[in-house]
């Protein structure tokens, strides 16, 4: 029988690319979610009974536990970038991560990989920093073998990056933005899943920080969205006080709603977040170390921004048809 991979998070962003590049090297893929009657899209990725999602919620052992039933590898891809409800960044980044690597150890499964962050840091003001670090102190003290990986920002057709500025930018004449000056190193989320099944096959173990070909400010790769869905905004540099009263305002305004709403516009930890560059140290192992030859995103976004140009699929079409002579 073909070897069994549990994908925490599988239906997810990145997730779902894992879950696919583990169908075709074979695998069975189980696809551990919160809710399994929304992952039935990842079943095509195989052959029939190949991939199947299956319900899991890390904050509990019993539910992790029966995940890895069987399972001769797994993968961590559960994360979150704000606080909602019972899931918070401690409960889901911290012991959720620690449950799994545990759990993993106790039922002798081979080996694990866990999706991390770049900038995760014990010492950071931002929760969602400290709680990756504590994640990565968790699983390696349960799993010493484990394999971390700490992508930069991740991109692709489904990302909360180009996406979420390509939006604004349809919203009125300026583009307010915090952290202007702030360096990101977007890596594509097929890239990170390649690195992913290295760990899971054995190839390759250790913590590696993962950044794509192109190193650009927030303004530079703002900018860069602008002109791939050809709109003029004024791009304005907020202040970081002015970004943390607005994370303010936003945080307290969800919390009145009795958290009917998440905060998807800018958290007050987000903005910690932005005072600090979020690329790949110097002296760290990436994608060279792997074998890998990561992907830009000039060569990838305009396949997907072009949604947000003032006429969508016929933009192209209506600035060629302005050169015509009548």
């Amino acid at each position: 029988m073909s070897k069994l991979v549990t994908i925490f998070g599988g239906s997810g962003f990145v997730g779902r690319h894992i879950a696919q590049r583990m169908a075709k090297q074979s695998w069975r893929v189980r696809v551990a979610v919160r809710r399994p009657n929304e992952a039935m899209f990842v079943k095509p990725y195989g052959t029939v009974g190949q991939v199947e999602p299956v319900f899991c919620n890390i904050r509990d052992d019993v539910s992790v536990s029966e995940a890895l039933d069987g399972a001769n590898a797994v993968v961590n891809c559960v994360g979150i970038l704000a606080n909602s409800g019972k899931n918070t960044f401690e409960t889901v980044q911290a012991e959720g991560a620690s449950r799994i690597a545990r759990i993993a150890t106790e039922k002798n499964i081979e080996r694990l990989v866990h999706l991390s962050a770049l900038g995760a840091d014990a010492e950071s003001e931002s929760s969602y920093a400290r709680t990756k670090a504590a994640g990565e102190a968790a699983i390696l003290e349960n799993f010493p073998t484990a394999m971390i990986l700490r992508p930069s920002v991740i991109f692709g057709a489904d990302d909360q990056f180009f996406n979420r500025f390509a939006s604004m930018s349809r919203m009125g004449p300026i583009l307010p933005i915090v952290g202007g000056e702030t360096l990101f190193q977007p890596v594509y989320v097929d890239d990170v899943a390649k690195a992913a099944v290295k760990g899971v096959l054995g190839e390759a173990s250790g913590r590696f920080e993962l950044g794509g070909p192109q190193v650009n400010s927030l303004r530079g790769w703002v900018d860069d969205i602008l002109e791939v869905i050809n709109r003029n905004k004024i791009v304005l540099n907020l202040p970081f006080f002015v970004g943390r009263m607005m994370g303010w305002s936003f945080d307290i305004g969800c919390k009145m709603l009795f958290g009917l709403l998440d905060n998807k516009m800018l958290t007050r930890d987000q903005v910690k977040l932005l005072r600090h560059d979020n690329i790949v140290a110097e002296d760290a192992k990436g994608f060279e170390a792997l074998g890998i030859q990561p992907i830009a995103p000039d060569a990838i976004i305009a396949d997907y921004l072009w949604r947000f140009r003032p006429s969508g699929q016929y933009d192209a079409i209506k600035e060629s048809a302005k050169n015509l002579k009548v």
